[in-house]
């Protein structure tokens, strides 16, 4: 089924959207709960989970344009790289999070080779199914509605994740996850809407891993990328961390991440509708601003501001929607914009994963190190609690305004179009 360019109803939007539910499901986990999990669970103390998660999130950003390349090279059904991806994020998942009982030097390597399992395995499901998304529709409407419903279905699993997580624990997610991931994956394939289907002749060439940089505004626009996704995953690294021992409110941490994923999830019609009547990247810039007027507020909490807390969870999350609905969106139609739509996506959002990768490698790699050099230990009420609120809340702001200062700088205003044609911003 060609949808390039159709409406999409909700059942054909859902039947491809859900499957976001359980990578999201495998999201939180690697980004969110793995550092305190290995910290409480093993012999490894901080700096050393910090260096396998820099070297592993490093390797896996330059595996990331090579999995893009060779999905676009291939020219078969973006369905047919999903199908591979299943068996190995569900081997990879088991595998990082019940490690057998170890030796130290041991325990490193088995962490370092579960995650560059799991980050491969998901690197060719995420970026097979972005690109299967965003060669589905090139009109702004649609593009917007085809991201909002993955994400939204992502936040859902992001919000199942942590509850599962906070009740059952670790057997009871990676059950979960696993019959999550079997059944959304048959549906997609089963049942979700599919572009045209790309001949070999219209495949990228050898030297296709380099198209998107020649585009400008792609350049732009992963710059973009790349500061905002700092400012996003250095909180997000810290958040058990500065919960537990800044705030003691570690019991409420589910909690947390529960009203901050919800208020994301049901910001993201309103930011659906903005974006249509302003543009993608207006609509993120304004987001930005939001966010970082919020979450500066983290910084002046102390010990036991529940109330607080979860008010700033509630507003960065209705700003969180338009960081993953948006820009999405926009990477789609710069790819229609380019003359690109239907044959090229997947190398686009191979070095779009690159990006995000590159950017949780950076949080991890030097903001752990930084705060076990400025003293901090977790579970120590001692001298690093104040470096950890600076990086935890002032850092991300900082980011923020910087990124929203390039987006507003950036060549996207000629990607606008509510009819589907296209002039080329190169």
């Amino acid at each position: 089924m060609n949808a390039v360019g159709s409406a999409l109803s909700l059942p054909a939007l859902f039947s491809y959207g859900l499957f976001g539910l359980p990578l999201a499901m495998l999201a939180l986990p690697i980004y969110i709960y793995v550092a305190p999990f290995y910290a409480q669970r093993s012999s490894l103390d901080l700096a050393q989970i910090g260096a396998v998660l820099l070297a592993a999130r490093i390797a896996a950003a330059f595996i990331d344009p090579a999995l893009g390349a060779w999905i676009a090279r291939g020219g078969r059904s973006y369905a047919v790289y999903v199908g591979a991806s299943l068996p190995l994020l569900l081997l990879g998942f088991g595998a990082l999070f019940h490690p057998p009982a170890m030796r130290e030097a041991a325990t490193l390597a088995w962490f370092l080779a579960a995650l560059l399992l799991v980050y491969t395995a998901y690197g060719l499901a995420g970026i097979a199914h972005q690109s299967w998304g965003a060669a589905l529709s090139q009109l702004r409407a649609q593009r917007a509605r085809v991201t909002a419903v993955r994400e939204g279905c992502g936040l859902f699993g992001v919000i199942l994740a942590a509850g599962l997580t906070s009740v059952f624990g670790y057997d009871g997610l990676s059950l979960a996850f696993a019959v999550c991931l079997l059944a959304a994956g048959a549906l997609l394939l089963a049942r979700a809407p599919r572009p045209a289907l790309r001949s070999a002749a219209e495949a990228v060439s050898g030297n296709g891993w380099k198209l998107p940089f020649r585009q400008r505004a792609f350049r732009w626009l992963f710059a973009v990328l790349l500061v905002n996704g700092v400012a996003a995953a250095i909180p997000a690294t810290l958040f058990l961390f500065f919960a537990t021992d800044y705030l003691r409110l570690g019991h409420y941490a589910g909690p947390f991440l529960i009203v901050y994923f919800c208020a994301a999830a049901a910001s993201m019609p309103a930011w659906v509708a903005l974006a249509r009547r302003l543009g993608e990247a207006r609509a993120w810039g304004g987001a930005m601003l939001l966010a970082a007027c919020v979450f500066v507020w983290a910084y002046g909490l102390g010990a036991g501001a529940a109330w607080g807390f979860a008010t700033i969870c509630l507003l960065s999350g209705l700003a969180l929607g338009a960081d993953l609905a948006l820009p999405p969106a926009l990477l789609a139609g710069l790819i229609g914009a380019a003359g690109h739509a239907g044959r090229h996506e997947a190398a686009y959002f191979g070095w779009w994963n690159w990006g995000v990768q590159m950017s949780l490698a950076l949080a991890a790699g030097i903001a752990l190190p930084l705060l076990a050099w400025l003293g901090y230990v977790p579970g120590n009420s001692g001298g690093g609690l104040p470096a950890l609120s600076a990086a935890y809340a002032l850092l991300p702001c900082a980011l923020k305004l910087l990124a929203a200062l390039l987006l507003w700088r950036a060549p996207l205003q000629h990607i606008y179009s509510e009819t589907g044609e296209y002039r080329p911003c190169i």
